[in-house]
């Protein structure tokens, strides 16, 4: 399980558009991503669950890769982030 902490900088936060990029982008790999904040969490396939988190701009939240290809899961999901939110 790899685990890494980020600071939205997207002013909108995770809204419709990178929400649904983001869902794209974990579908290719085998391992389970989650995005955590304040106590809720929300596995980054499914798009409704991840916009329901309510994250906005300043909020961190934690993302956790966990499966067999975590590594490259976690480097492209870590990249993701900083391109996009």
């Amino acid at each position: 399980m790899k685990t890494f902490n980020y600071v939205i900088k997207d002013e909108i936060g995770i809204h419709a558009r990178p929400a649904g990029l983001l869902a794209k982008e974990v579908k290719a790999f085998e391992s389970k991503v989650t995005i955590s904040k304040g106590g809720k969490s929300a596995e980054a396939k499914k798009l409704m669950m991840l916009m329901g988190l309510g994250v906005k701009c300043g909020d961190e939240v934690t993302v956790t890769v966990e499966g067999a290809d975590e590594d490259a899961a976690f480097e492209a999901v870590k990249k993701f982030f900083e391109n996009n939110l």
